[in-house]
């Protein structure tokens, strides 16, 4: 039986909604991040040696990584599902967006979550000064710039056609989910980019995706 190793507000809310998605029956084994430092639990190293979610086990087989799993499972399961044919403007732009999702869009927000925290972590008095002025000069010259780069770049994609890949829902557009979502919680997405927050109404939208949050339980990012 497919199990998804599913960690509570991840990425692996996307594999969820995949195999929902395709109609594929699987089994979620459940963890909850530390309550304290946010990190999944050390049962999740019993499964694989980074000890991270996303993780699959189907049979023998254990694969890690959103983007792999994702190319799995549709080449296992899909039958051709939500991936256009190869060769065509379409499957280009499906990889490019599978690739950016976690490779490009995803980095920066974490930065951004991570320099933020660092603002209001507990630390002797003399010592918060120089973190928060650190942590404000990162994110003003580095971090916020290429937020607003990297979305004002997603945005004119989606005036090209209504999903990322072109005019038909992919997983593509599954894998684009976890970055705008996060980045509709922390990074300043609003109705100022029309086109990325009808992306997130559409998704939400989606049966398979309601499926999903049910089975996975509370996803905090589920919001637009």
């Amino acid at each position: 039986m497919l199990t998804v190793h599913h960690l509570n507000n991840s990425r692996s809310q996307r594999v969820l909604w995949l195999l929902e998605e395709l109609g594929v029956p699987y089994e979620i084994q459940k963890y909850e991040r530390d309550a304290k430092t946010m990190l999944a639990p050390p049962s999740l190293l019993k499964v694989h040696p980074l000890g991270k979610s996303p993780v699959i086990t189907d049979g023998d087989v254990t694969v890690a990584e959103t983007g792999a799993i994702v190319e799995y499972l549709l080449e296992r399961y899909g039958q051709g599902r939500l991936v256009p044919a190869a060769g065509t403007p379409e499957k280009r732009r499906w990889t490019y967006w599978v690739h950016f999702a976690e490779g490009s869009a995803m980095p920066p927000l974490l930065l951004k979550l991570i320099f933020e925290r660092i603002k209001v972590t507990p630390m002797p008095f003399f010592v918060k000064p120089i973190a928060r002025g650190i942590s404000d000069k990162v994110l003003a010259a580095m971090v916020e710039p290429n937020l607003k780069r990297q979305l004002d770049f997603m945005e004119a994609e989606l005036g090209r056609s209504e999903w990322f890949a072109g005019p038909e829902f992919s997983a593509a557009d599954i894998m684009m989910s976890f970055p705008v979502e996060a980045a509709a919680q922390r990074a300043g997405l609003d109705s100022r980019r029309p086109k990325l927050m009808a992306f997130l109404k559409r998704i939400h939208a989606r049966p398979a995706y309601k499926q999903a949050l049910e089975r996975g339980g509370p996803y905090s990012f589920a919001n637009d």
